[in-house]
């Protein structure tokens, strides 16, 4: 084999396993952002479900406040 041919397959072996590499490289970070993505999406439902449940206590006072507003105006009445 002569010197050309030799640098030849040599460059050759070594894009590949470049290329090979950076495939790898590349599915194991999108892997990683995919699952980063998931852990974010649980972690917004959780602050929407805390935030739901803070408006939903607030109208329940509301409501009591309301309610004994009322009793008080027809009691005056």
């Amino acid at each position: 084999m002569s010197n050309a041919s030799k640098i030849t397959f040599g460059l050759c072996c070594m894009t590949s396993v470049g290329i090979i590499g950076y495939v790898h490289y590349k599915q194991s970070y999108d892997r990683q952002q995919l699952h980063l993505g998931v852990i974010r999406d649980i972690e917004r439902q959780e602050r929407r479900k805390a935030e739901n449940v803070y408006i939903l206590q607030q109208q329940t006072e509301l409501a009591k406040e309301l309610r004994r507003q009322e009793l008080l105006r027809e009691n005056d009445t």
